[in-house]
């Protein structure tokens, strides 16, 4: 009996096709800000609300969050992304941006789907802010208490 040792290929990008214009869409959505995400093959560029990315956002870690997508899916530089983005701070925008490019990146190519589910970018953060309450000072926080 012989052992047959079989090398596991990576699996072949399964691309769909474009919805509009030659474009996969994503949008995403955290706090109040929603981003609406195109992306295509390309050469690398990555525009936000016609910008490009690093000068729009000007922390670290907001840039680092959207370049983690696609470091860890293998596309950066190979697809150009257009974002538009409305609504929020910067921080809620870079959220939507996340969500709203693993989610154009997994209608380009599904077989990306279980990286971006193992690195929760495909998870919707449902946190927003709490309303205040009538008769509060804010949403949890009291006006000062006296018993006498």
């Amino acid at each position: 009996m012989t052992d047959q040792i079989t090398t596991a290929e990576a699996p072949k990008p399964v691309i769909t096709k474009p919805t509009a214009g030659n474009w996969w869409w994503g949008t995403g959505r955290r706090k109040t800000a929603v981003a609406r995400v195109r992306v295509k093959p390309g050469e690398g560029k990555f525009l936000v609300n016609d910008r490009p990315y690093d000068q729009f956002f000007t922390e670290e870690r907001d840039r680092n969050d959207i370049n983690n997508v696609l470091e860890k899916t293998s596309t950066k530089g190979r697809l150009d992304v257009h974002v538009n983005v409305r609504g929020g701070g910067f921080t809620g925008q870079a959220g939507a941006i996340v969500l709203g490019l693993a989610r154009a990146i997994r209608r380009y190519d599904q077989t990306l789907e279980p990286i971006l589910r193992e690195n929760n970018f495909l998870t919707r953060d449902s946190r927003k802010v709490e309303r205040k309450k009538y008769g509060q000072a804010g949403a949890r926080k009291r006006f000062q208490f006296s018993k006498r």
